[in-house]
């Protein structure tokens, strides 16, 4: 749990190279500052239990399965991306701010890469875990993306009356996602998801798995941290020229 807490903390560091480039507004920058405090007192918390030996974090990732995973892009797309994200993270939302849309454009549009999204709400977010079933019970109305986009923006939004809000706003049947929230009917499949980041190293929000498509799975490296477009656009065109 410490090494996981520490990267937490280390998953922070390349938000700032995107500043200059990318101003922050002072809600966001205040959502940073209050994530890493959050951060602070898991490490401080730690800090009293005794130190387990040092083990070097896994840089290689791969998945076999992805069925049933929600995806956008070309099923036949040779390179895949994976994300674990947490909605109420504000580094998972500075991504989507400053990156995903022109990776989307790029990459994601154009079929040359295929991005499916995983959950890992973290358990100082008390939002986080709620998000993350209503964006599975949205796919049920074929919603997950809208209100995924929805929610990824508005990290400090995330309570059940402002899902609702959203969901009326995208013309969604608000009743029937309200009642799929509260039965918790997908919280297992996401506690999955979270035992399954953790077993591929994937130790903050949001990580990443880039690499080549390997029929229904993905076979590739980590990247943590709120990364800008230009590392994924090296990274894509490294595993492009490798073939």
């Amino acid at each position: 749990m410490k090494h996981f807490a520490l990267a937490l903390l280390f998953a922070a560091l390349p938000l700032a190279a995107q500043v200059v480039d990318s101003p922050m507004t002072k809600q966001q920058g205040d959502a940073i500052l209050q994530e890493l405090r959050n951060i602070r007192q898991v490490l401080e918390r730690q800090q009293a239990k005794p130190a387990a030996p040092a083990e070097e974090p896994p840089t290689k990732a791969k998945i076999t399965d992805l069925s049933g995973v929600s995806m956008l892009g070309s099923k036949t797309a040779p390179i895949t991306i994976v994300e674990y994200t947490d909605y109420q993270c504000p580094f998972c939302q500075r991504f989507h701010v400053t990156s995903f849309a022109e990776l989307k454009k790029e990459y994601i549009d154009t079929g040359k890469v295929r991005f499916f999204s995983k959950d890992m709400p973290l358990d100082f977010h008390p939002n986080a875990m709620r998000a993350a079933q209503a964006a599975r019970c949205a796919g049920e109305q074929g919603k997950f993306w809208n209100l995924r986009d929805t929610m990824g923006a508005n990290p400090d939004k995330l309570d059940l009356d402002h899902i609702l809000g959203f969901a009326a706003d995208l013309k969604m049947d608000g009743p029937a996602l309200k009642t799929c929230i509260e039965s918790n009917k997908y919280k297992e499949p996401v506690q999955r998801d979270v035992l399954e980041a953790m077993k591929v190293g994937a130790s903050g929000t949001p990580t990443f798995i880039i690499g080549k498509s390997v029929g229904e799975g993905v076979d590739g490296e980590l990247l943590i941290g709120a990364m800008p477009f230009q590392m994924f656009d090296a990274k894509i065109k490294e595993i492009q020229s490798a073939k």
